[in-house]
């Protein structure tokens, strides 16, 4: 990119010289240090400048950053979390990003493939060892340096999610490479970072690991669909499978995956087990629903027991008996509760009473859009979500991190979910649907397109 007038003249004690890029945090500078060295100087986004818990995490990320060394990364060299736009200081690599270079070139072929994943692993190797986890790893953030690849920006995309636990929320990550238990705003650890190791390998192949379009799509189809390996080449295809597993438990540690990717392709019996392929899996349109009541009808029949039939009808009377006792508890609590809420003026279902009608969802006190808002319960959370153009994929959780919803809401379709203390929400475009918020309609300008993650309590 070429000079332009609004480019800062100098960044601490850094000489600008050309702006290199923009990204989810937010501009990145070419600059020279006093002594001529060039350097990466990369400046925080005003809006995340403005949260203090932005600023607080940045700080702890930058001195963890500072300690990671290898062959595969580029050092960070100087930072201001305290200047008015936070900036951090990389050594700059010189080549083309990863994305660059296939477009430019064409797909890597296997040897290629297995000298990227291993020079990847490597580097991995060195964020992991200072207690950090990259989040962001994509094409675009790595540079394929005259000396092998770089991978810039490890650590900092934490500091930058740490912001989206506000009711504000925004992006966060790259949809195509967030691990599962990422996109479904959960805790991550290194296992999310071998996951967008493997949809890189699969990107570097030519192919794309979840497909094209829009970040709500990558998304849905990287926590419910099995990835796409057609572009890899055959013996590959095994490897790449493990480290996309849905399961963070299933992916192979990064020691292994170095064995794997060796230039010898042959087994080594000592190598951790890589895990097999996931099977091809349909989303369910609602969340999964707890164990089911003794005596549903849709249970699968117990097998019958060895001992005639006499212990048969034994066992059988014993079956009815817990059923009814069962319907018998669950009428006087329905009734105890309904009583309670009466009294208290609340709605009549719980957290609990949700999760289990997610599927038919009763509409929230007022439907986004409309001009009738009733006032909400303060002693619980309530979030009411509307599909308001064509479907939207969105993950609801409950203050435990329980799952009240994962699934599509089609066009004027409406979730309504209520908790104690706090609804957890990732919407793959949150433009795209309509919010109330304890009674109150949420009017944020949500940017099209964009992947949110919102946490609303009992206050918002």
């Amino acid at each position: 990119m070429g000079n332009g007038a609004d480019l800062p003249r100098r960044i601490g004690v850094y000489t600008v010289e050309r702006e290199l890029g923009a990204g989810g945090m937010g501009t990145v500078y070419l600059a020279r240090s006093r002594g001529g060295r060039a350097v990466a100087v990369k400046v925080a986004r005003p809006e995340l400048a403005a949260d203090p818990h932005f600023r607080e995490r940045f700080r702890a990320e930058v001195e963890a950053a500072r300690k990671v060394g290898g062959f595969h990364t580029a050092p960070v060299v100087d930072a201001d979390p305290d200047a008015e736009a936070p900036w951090l200081a990389t050594a700059y690599v010189p080549g083309p990003t990863l994305a660059e270079l296939i477009r430019g070139q064409g797909p890597m072929g296997e040897g290629e493939l297995r000298s990227l994943g291993a020079a990847l692993a490597e580097a991995l190797q060195a964020v992991h060892a200072c207690g950090l986890v990259h989040r962001d790893l994509k094409p675009g953030n790595i540079i394929m340096a005259d000396d092998g690849p770089r991978v810039l920006d490890f650590g900092i995309a934490r500091a930058v999610e740490s912001t989206r636990l506000t009711a504000t929320g925004a992006a966060f990550g790259t949809p195509g490479y967030l691990a599962p238990e990422q996109a479904q705003g959960d805790e991550v650890d290194g296992a999310a970072d071998v996951f967008a190791l493997g949809a890189v390998l699969v990107s570097a192949a030519g192919g794309s690991a979840f497909g094209t379009g829009t970040p709500l799509g990558l998304m849905y189809r990287s926590v419910h669909e099995p990835a796409d390996l057609s572009a890899l080449p055959e013996q590959l295809r095994s490897v790449v499978a493990a480290c996309l597993s849905k399961d963070p438990a299933g992916r192979p540690t990064l020691e292994a995956l170095l064995v794997s990717l060796s230039a010898d392709p042959a087994p080594d019996p000592t190598t951790l087990a890589l895990a097999t392929p996931d099977p091809p899996r349909v989303a369910p349109p609602v969340p999964v629903v707890p164990l089911a009541d003794p005596g549903r009808a849709d249970e699968p029949p117990l097998p019958a027991p060895a001992g005639g039939s006499r212990t048969r009808r034994v066992i059988t009377l014993l079956i009815v008996a817990a059923a009814v006792t069962s319907a018998l508890v669950g009428a006087i609590l329905a009734l105890t509760r309904h009583g309670d809420d009466n009294k208290a003026g609340g709605p009549s279902a719980t957290a609990s009473d949700t999760r289990r009608s997610t599927s038919q969802a009763s509409a929230p006190p007022s439907t986004p859009g409309s001009s009738r808002v009733s006032a909400a319960p303060r002693d619980r959370v309530t979030v009411g979500v509307t599909a308001k153009s064509g479907q939207s994929w969105i993950s609801a959780k409950d203050h435990d991190g329980r799952v009240l919803f994962d699934g599509l809401l089609h066009n004027g379709e409406t979730k309504n979910f209520t908790d104690k203390n706090r609804i957890t929400l990732v919407l793959g475009d949150a433009s795209a649907v309509g919010l109330v918020v304890n009674g109150k309609e949420v009017t944020d300008d949500f940017e099209a397109g964009q992947v949110q993650r919102l946490t609303y309590g009992r206050d918002d």
